[in-house]
């Protein structure tokens, strides 16, 4: 007949099931953490958790069977499990490695337990180191998770602290109450409350670090939408000292073998190739793709004090699918890009890369848009050059000569019969009409007025001869004067007033045209409206491919001195012309 089990002690057994089944869970919950993003900590918080398991089955053993041998891998997997949780918060926090001399530690459970369960009489003796060691362990990880909370400021990492600092005082509790049969079951609930504390801690960090990530690439996406090189560098090297416990970024480039520019703490390492731990480092972020993070004991280059470098992370930076560079943190916690899936770290290390490679191509850009503006500025510049000559040319000697040909023929007027007078009054008139003609040529080349008498008695006769010539009312509205502005700034004016009136002239059919010029602060206002049959299209591109230049030599006139040109109309409804010439910018021209 099978022997019925005490009450007390199928209460401790149920305890313990229930705390195995929640401890197991824990273990597959670390478990897929670290099936997801690979983090070395989650692999050992899963054993931990798992050796906890083990315990309760070596427990619960014991008390079925009151074998004494269960009773001795309890107390030596007790002491494991505080190890590797002890581990699992180490390489969390500090990224440590493994040396061969730890497993003095991991051999202390299994020497005191032996002595302790089977050759010590006194209970106190032999439960006192062993709980001991249990509690500093703990108390240990508790520090240590603290230590995380100051520098970063995770909220995980509290709840952590808290709740395995609080168990290593629990623990204390185990030869005066728990092994005596006082806390039976419990003191199995207050672990589990302990267990459940340590699981939510453990999510909360997670989504701290997830948090902190998607915060850190937004804020970096904001500041990365600059244009210069020089700018989102500013911007990239400025936003990772924001984030907690970073003290340090430079950006190395692969091309150069140097450190482009850093910020903060290595501020220094620019223009300098890196040291050989952080080279090492650099060379297999940018070879596998993958961030990297290693320990310190690096000195400052070019510093002469101690301020040494706890960490170093590494964020390979990508053009196209190829590693051109990396950015590289430096602060006191081991994971400053606070950011748990490497994805999304590759992620920032490709937007990184855009941005620079963006910038770059918005440099080139604008170094080809100014030697563009440059070569335009020349064109237009020979263009006045080969008026002036050609109206100096047609004035000086086309003129003159024609001028020499009509006294030629007044002299012959009174000494040829009478029956060719009429036939020399008409050479005459002729040659006057091409005398007016070259003088008016000669004024569209270049002005005269605009050279003798400044840009507003030039604009005057501009409109007073463009009415006279084309029988179209033309009204001028302008104040009494205007400020002085530079002889480039005056003939752009003038050449888009021209320019506007003799498309109107061109093209308009329009019977009533209004020019006002004004002053807008520090902006000198023209503006050209008709009442003709309007554009086709308001779309200048396109009226320029259809041999419309004038509006393009308009722009590129007012343009080089910092103004604009706008052309606004829609069919019968006539058109609108409206140029703004900054006074300050004709002035420094």
């Amino acid at each position: 007949m099978q022997t019925p089990i005490p009450l007390a002690t199928a209460l401790e057994l149920d305890a313990a099931i229930l705390q195995a089944a929640i401890t197991g869970c824990l273990a597959l919950l670390c478990a897929f953490l670290y099936q997801r993003y690979g983090k070395t900590y989650f692999a050992w918080y899963a054993t931990a958790w798992g050796l906890y398991v083990l315990r309760l089955g070596a427990i619960m053993g014991f008390l079925l069977t009151r074998n004494w041998t269960w009773l001795y891998w309890h107390q030596v997997i007790t002491g494991w499990t505080a190890l590797a949780l002890l581990w699992a918060a180490l390489v969390f926090s500090r990224q440590v490695r493994w040396r061969s001399t730890y497993l003095l530690a991991a051999l202390f459970p299994l020497l005191w337990a032996y002595i302790a369960i089977y050759q010590m009489d006194n209970f106190l003796l032999a439960a006192g180191p062993a709980v001991l060691f249990l509690s500093l362990a703990t108390l240990w990880t508790g520090w240590v998770f603290l230590r995380y909370w100051k520098l970063v400021g995770s909220t995980g990492a509290g709840i952590l602290a808290c709740a395995f600092i609080l168990w290593s005082v629990h623990h204390l509790d185990y030869p005066f109450l728990r092994a005596r049969g006082a806390w039976a079951p419990w003191g199995y609930y207050l672990d589990i409350a302990f267990a459940l504390a340590v699981g939510a801690g453990i999510m909360v960090l997670v989504l701290d670090d997830l948090g902190r990530g998607l915060r850190a690439l937004t804020e970096l996406s904001g500041d990365l939408q600059r244009r210069g090189r020089g700018d989102v560098l500013t911007a990239l090297l400025a936003r990772p000292l924001t984030l907690p416990a970073v003290r340090g970024s430079a950006l190395y480039l692969r091309e150069t073998g140097r450190f482009e520019r850093g910020a903060g703490q290595i501020a220094n390492w620019t223009g300098s190739p890196p040291e050989a731990a952080t080279a090492l480092a650099l060379q297999t972020a940018m070879s596998t793709g993958r961030p990297q993070v290693t320990d310190g004991g690096l000195m400052i280059p070019g510093n002469s004090g101690r301020d040494a470098i706890a960490y170093v992370a590494v964020l390979p930076v990508f053009t196209g699918t190829d590693a051109s560079g990396a950015l590289v943190l430096t602060g006191d916690a081991r994971d400053p890009f606070t950011a748990l899936d490497d994805d999304f770290l590759q992620a920032l290390g490709r937007q990184v890369g855009a941005a620079l490679a963006n910038a770059d191509l918005h440099e080139k850009l604008q170094a080809r848009t100014v030697e563009l503006a440059r070569l335009s500025a020349r064109m237009l510049e020979q263009h006045e050059e080969e008026r002036r000559r050609l109206s100096r040319e047609l004035h000086d000697e086309t003129a003159q000569v024609f001028s020499a040909v009509k006294m030629e023929l007044e002299l012959l007027r009174g000494q040829v019969p009478g029956i060719a007078a009429p036939r020399l009054e008409r050479m005459l008139g002729l040659i006057d009409k091409g005398i007016r003609g070259i003088r008016s040529v000669v004024n569209d080349l270049r002005p005269s007025l605009l050279d003798d008498l400044g840009l507003l008695p030039a604009l005057r006769s501009l409109v007073a001869d463009f009415s006279e010539r084309s029988a179209i009312r033309i009204t001028l509205e302008a104040p009494q004067g205007l400020p002085a502005l530079s002889k480039d700034a005056e003939l752009a004016v003038f050449r888009a007033l021209q320019e506007a009136l003799s498309n109107v002239v061109r093209h308009a059919n329009a019977k009533t045209v209004s020019v006002q010029i004004a002053l807008r602060g520090r902006t000198l206002m023209l503006v050209v409206a008709d009442d003709g049959s309007g554009p086709h299209t308001t779309d200048t591109a396109l009226l320029e491919r259809e041999g419309h230049m004038g509006l393009t030599g308009m722009r590129e006139r007012i343009s080089a001195l910092g103004g604009s040109v706008r052309f606004d109309g829609r069919p019968g409804a006539g058109a609108r012309v409206e140029v703004q010439v900054p006074i300050s910018a004709g002035e420094a021209a």
